[in-house]
């Protein structure tokens, strides 16, 4: 609580002096609806004695914004006498109301401020026994007054909502020191205290919280506990989705279809339905608001589309749209047209003969005017408006009846059973040239007939009555503001108002007249006026959608839902889930108990074929190679870590020891010695490893091969005496490595003990016993033998050298191989190969020094078809592991032969790492390797966004030496005027011209030849605005890269005009000519013609039809900066406005292509 709201809390190094000079400082809150407004008299003239009670009652308890009931009101008066002999703090004698005991807090010196009384209200509660949930909601009013003259007085007023936790409310700086006691009180002849007594009367009103929340400042707040539904949280501006969503999942028999959709052969979370299922599950099971990520991720919506809200209805209309087209070809497919969508009739009846032309159409809902209509009856009378056609307008009915008067319109023919109505709060304001929300005052029924607005035909058999239940709101304006929704869950029943993660009970007030719109009004039904301003204060808030359900049709539609509805499977996913949650909180919980061991066994290293023992991150799940993973407590001993993994390897512990690995100053891990004395706990024996950089103790595993009498295990090194002496012998531990030149593998065979006085050739029958390759090999054979010192650093063995002078050590590794004799003259591959075979080495690596450096360069790399300039269905994403070091002639090569084609007709890109989109071309070269195309040099900022896993390819028509001598332009052609555009990559030789470009053009595209269907043109557009028109000897290399090029057959009334001052400049835009959009063109002018017959010409010209072209306003716009369009009426004569050479004629209207509500981009939903 603020200092200035509890007294208690204000610490007295807190300095009030500057403090603004209000009296009481209101509650904190985020909405302006729920911040208490404080009505604070200053010093009265008005005839009032404060003695008078009741009068005093109504002075100083107005009406409340919230009209809440009133349960009791009390009046107090305590008397406080000797006020300059006071304490601090004074609390004044108990009284009750409400059933609850109260009293008034004084501070006569002030709470923490100078100069200043501070008078509060606060409950009389003893501290430690306040009812743990109490709350009670109070206006309150506080009056300090001189007892013998009780014309004489000061009050304020507020109200508040006193809980356990707030205990007082008041008023800080209630009235300074010096007016209470040395002035004379405005308009007497006395002061305000006297003979140092005072009365102060408290009129406290206990008022209803019908819904539990008035007042509330929602610390703790849990929407569950208080009204058994929880909220949607808010990723960032998608306040519109979650009202739509809570809307639909209320719409029961919505929610159940949606449940009925099959998505078990597709868990995905790419797939909306699926994510759909999961989100309305979650708002039926879970305590606490659910996210909507999953489905905006099934959306395809990225981070920008979460911060851009969207238009509601058009948002509504593809999400039923997507989960029509999931029900497709299942029981339930129609379903959804069955409860949202109706039909409605577009005639044109003659009035005078039997003829009527009309079509019936489906609609899913229905916008409605706000502008001009007082509420939704009114709108529904306007919506389905007779227009006149007579006079010069008549309708031409057909070659039999000629020219009639008629009514032209449209009537319902049914409606469904959720009806969803969308008010046009937003429209296009012609006189401040821009979009406006309209905020007036709109209201709408609980109830309504919808049968006045049927055709005469329509089955009347079902009443046509509708409920209201849904209202979804929007509060603030065009630009900028926040959604939420009113709903009524049931038949009967409270109203619920979903605002994000908060739900709150609501009354009839808060759902309807609080969302009609239009201006503030008093309790008592006057308009508010702010006082420095001459229209009246409006509120943000009204309603744009509302959801009627068909009376008849209720049970239906909020059919209740039962365990039995929702998809078996979905229950038993997330059960799955929320029991892997659990193991894993417990997991973390625990964490600091266990300690983890990674250990290397024989069956594990036979699997590794790679350097070193394992790879100590991969996982025991997908790797084989990958060391055992246990999970022991920190204070488990030795003993009970062999005797698992004893069980683990199903023998018996005395057989069994571990090795501690370590790490060497090479950065290679291999085992030190055993760990002989198994009474030690596993922490202690991890702490007095060696520096360790894993997070786990780390061993080598060891079964004995022989056993004594009493069975217990011979260990060839580090022996246990009978004493307990462990002593070492001069034998070490060696691990072989096998590289199968065949194969083109590498693969771990075990381990040996060998006295390090032996030779290195001593190894060679040891090996061949343990491969079973018999005792000799043949005549042209031999094996070579390497050290792995490190994965870089692969080093001979000379045969007649001793391993004691090779310095092999406990834990070194050896890698041998089988060789013929006539190889073997390589030596140990120090000689140089020749610049071919060193190529050949990259595909084959004859012995074990060339496969670790393949093993030390190796790169998996994805490769994707391009999306647009290739197949991605015939050619598949694939993966390939190849050496980093190979060229780009070889690796090209490679991926030719995978995909079937040429090697010189493909072409690479490389990888955006944050979209996944192409970026630029590989350049080809000698040098360039598939490290250097993966890592370019400088990867530093510029390549920071590159992936160094992942190429595009392209397949091309023609070779990469051809591609070099043509330019690719990117170029839009039109048809159908300027409503249909087709996007084409042109190659045209470097020394051609325009006139190629077409010819290109007209084979890629696949259209009619020039001499069929006319000439085409070629013009170029910058920023949606005319350019140039290329001639057709226009060399095509000096055509710009930074403008976009257009394509259209040239109009047949264009053909013969040679003067191209003829033609004017059109563009397109909407609201401000810098907000251009779509292509723009030439057109030709006719001298002396009216606007009107332009129009016609233009309507031919752009293909635009209907409505579309009956919404655009056209104007001309000159290019002289900050000059404003001039718009055009029939009358006009464009000739004669368009006078100057550079005046562009310009239409104006919305962007199709995007949604014209707060700069969002398109909306589209893909899984």
């Amino acid at each position: 609580m603020d200092d200035n709201q509890n007294p208690e809390a204000a610490p007295s190094n807190v300095a009030m002096a500057d403090a603004p000079e209000e009296h009481i400082v209101e509650p904190t809150g985020t909405e302006t609806d729920n911040v208490a407004i404080i009505h604070t008299d200053t010093m009265d003239t008005y005839p009032l004695l404060a003695t008078d009670y009741e009068v005093m009652r109504e002075h100083v308890l107005p009406l409340l914004v919230e009209e809440p009931a009133i349960i009791e009101d009390q009046v107090h008066t305590w008397t406080v006498e000797r006020w300059r002999a006071l304490n601090k703090k004074e609390h004044g004698p108990i009284f009750h109301a409400g059933g609850y005991p109260w009293r008034i807090l004084l501070f006569p010196y002030g709470n923490n401020v100078l100069d200043q009384c501070s008078i509060y209200l606060e409950h009389g509660f003893e501290a430690n026994n306040v009812p743990e949930d109490w709350s009670c909601c109070v206006q309150f009013g506080l009056v300090l007054w001189n007892p013998n003259h009780p014309s004489i007085f000061f009050h304020h007023t507020a109200h508040h909502r006193f809980t356990k936790e707030e205990s007082d409310w008041g008023f800080t700086r209630f009235l300074e020191s010096r007016k209470m006691f040395n002035n004379l009180w405005e308009n007497s002849d006395r002061p305000l205290i006297e003979d140092d007594t005072a009365n102060i009367s408290a009129y406290v009103r206990i008022v209803e919280d019908e819904t539990g929340v008035l007042w509330h400042n929602f610390n703790n707040y849990d929407s569950k506990k208080e009204t058994g539904y929880v909220g949607l949280k808010n990723q960032g501006a998608t306040c519109y989705l979650n009202s739509l969503l809570q809307s639909l999942y209320f719409t029961n028999a919505f929610r159940k279809a949606i449940y009925r959709i099959p998505t078990q052969q597709d868990e995905s979370m790419n797939n909306s339905a699926y994510t759909l299922q999961r989100l309305f599950y979650q708002l039926q099971t879970s305590n606490a608001a659910v996210g909507t990520n999953e489905l905006t991720k099934s959306f395809g919506w990225e981070t920008r589309h979460i911060f851009e809200q969207q238009d509601v209805q058009e948002l509504s209309r593809k999400l039923m749209e997507r989960m029509e087209e999931k029900m497709k070809g299942t029981e339930f497919e129609k379903a959804l047209p069955q409860m949202f969508s109706g039909k409605i009739k577009t005639y044109i009846s003659c009035i005078n003969v039997p003829y009527e032309s009309s079509r019936i159409e489906d609609f899913w809902d229905v916008q409605l005017n706000v502008s001009g209509n007082e509420n939704l009856l009114d709108s529904f009378q306007d919506y389905i408006q007779v227009e006149k056609l007579d006079g010069e307008n008549q309708y031409f009915a057909g070659e039999q009846y000629k020219l009639q008067d008629a009514d032209k319109g449209v009537i319902f023919q049914a409606f469904p059973e959720v009806l969803h109505l969308q008010l046009k709060r937003f429209e296009y304001d012609i006189q401040r040239d821009a979009m406006m929300k309209i905020n007036d005052r709109y209201e709408f029924p609980e109830e309504f007939d919808a049968s006045l607005y049927l055709d005469k035909s329509a089955d009347r058999s079902e009443s046509w009555e509708y409920e209201l239940h849904g209202v979804l709101v929007h509060s603030g304006d065009l630009n900028a503001g926040h959604y939420y929704a009113f709903l009524k869950p049931n038949k009967d029943g409270w109203w619920y108002k979903y605002d994000d993660d908060k739900v709150t009970k609501a009354t009839k007030r808060e759902v309807l007249e609080e969302n009609f719109g239009g201006p503030f009004r008093t309790p008592d039904g006057q308009i508010k006026t702010p006082c420095q301003k001459k229209g009246p204060l409006m509120r943000p808030n009204s309603a744009y959608m509302l959801v009627y359900i068909r009376k008849s049709r209720l049970d239906k539609v909020l059919c209740p839902i039962t365990e039995d509805d929702t998809p078996e499977l979905l229950q038993k996913r997330f059960e799955e889930e929320f029991a892997a949650r659990e193991a894993r909180r417990k997991e973390r919980e625990e964490q600091h108990l266990f300690l983890g061991v990674k250990a290397i066994t024989e069956r594990t290293f036979r699997h590794h074929g790679s350097t070193d023992l394992t790879n100590f991150d991969a996982s025991p799940e997908a790797d084989p190679a990958a060391p055992k993973f246990y999970r022991l407590l920190r204070t488990a001993t030795m003993q009970e870590l062999v005797d698992r993994i004893a069980a683990d390897l199903d023998q018996d512990p005395k057989r069994v020891r571990v090795w501690i690995m370590v790490n060497r100053q090479n950065k290679t891990i291999r085992p030190d010695q055993p760990a002989m004395d198994l009474r030690p706990t596993i922490e202690e024996t991890y702490t007095r490893a060696a520096a360790h950089r894993d997070q786990a103790l780390r061993v080598w595993v060891e079964v004995a091969e022989e056993v004594n009498a009493e069975g217990a295990a011979v260990w060839p090194a580090y022996p246990g005496l009978p004493n307990g002496v462990v002593v070492k012998n001069d034998l070490i531990l060696l691990f072989l490595k096998w590289y199968d030149v065949e194969s083109q593998t590498l693969s771990g065979v075990g381990h040996v003990y060998i006295s390090k006085e032996k030779k290195v050739e001593e190894l060679v029958p040891v090996i061949m016993k343990k491969m079973g390759w018999g005792e000799k090999l043949p005549s042209d054979e031999k094996i070579q033998l390497w050290e792995e010192i490190k994965p870089n650093m692969i080093e001979g063995l000379k045969a007649k050298q001793s391993l004691k002078a090779a310095e092999l050590q406990d834990g070194d590794i050896i890698c041998f191989q089988r060789v013929h004799e006539r190889k073997s003259k390589l030596g140990l591959g120090e000689k140089e190969k020749s610049s071919e075979e060193a190529t050949k080495s990259l595909d084959r690596f004859e012995d074990a020094r060339e496969y670790y450096d393949f093993l030390l360069n190796k790169r998996t790399v994805k490769f994707f078809a391009h999306p647009q300039k290739c197949d991605p269905e015939a050619y598949p994403p694939f993966e390939m592991v190849m050496n980093s070091k190979i060229s780009y002639d070889k690796f090209s090569e490679k991926i030719a032969e995978k995909l079937g084609v040429e090697a010189t007709h493909l072409r690479f890109y490389t990888v955006n790492a944050s979209s996944g989109n192409p970026r630029t071309s590989v350049k080809r070269g000698q040098n360039q390797t598939l490290h250097t195309i993966l890592n370019p040099v400088g990867y530093g900022q510029l390549n920071v966004n590159q992936r160094n896993d992942a190429l595009v390819f392209e397949v091309l028509d023609m070779s990469l030496a051809e591609l070099d001598t043509k330019k690719s332009i990117k170029l839009t052609l039109l048809s159908e005027g300027i409503t249909k555009e087709e996007q084409f990559d042109i190659l045209v030789t470097k020394s051609g011209q325009v006139e190629d470009l077409i010819g290109s053009l007209i084979k890629k595209a696949k259209i009619a030849s020039e001499e069929e269907a006319g000439r085409l043109r070629i013009y170029e557009t910058s920023n949606h605005k005319f350019f140039r028109e290329l001639p057709r000897d226009y060399p095509v290399i000096s055509i710009n890269d930074y403008t976009s090029v257009v394509a259209e057959r040239i109009p047949t009334e264009d053909a013969e005009v040679k003067d191209l001052t003829q033609f004017i400049s059109v563009f397109q835009y909407h609201g401000e000519p810098s907000r251009a959009h779509g292509i723009p063109f030439r057109f030709l002018l006719k001298e002396g013609e009216k606007f009107s017959d332009t129009k016609v010409r233009l309507e031919k010209r752009t293909g635009l039809k209907g409505k579309s072209f009956e919404k655009i306003k056209f104007a001309v716009v000159r290019r002289a900066q900050f000059s404003r369009p001039q718009y055009l009426t029939d009358d006009d004569i464009l000739w004669d406005v368009a006078v100057n050479a550079d005046d562009c004629l310009a239409l104006d209207h919305p962007d199709r292509t995007r949604s014209v509500r707060n700069g969002a981009g398109d909306l589209f939903l893909k899984g």
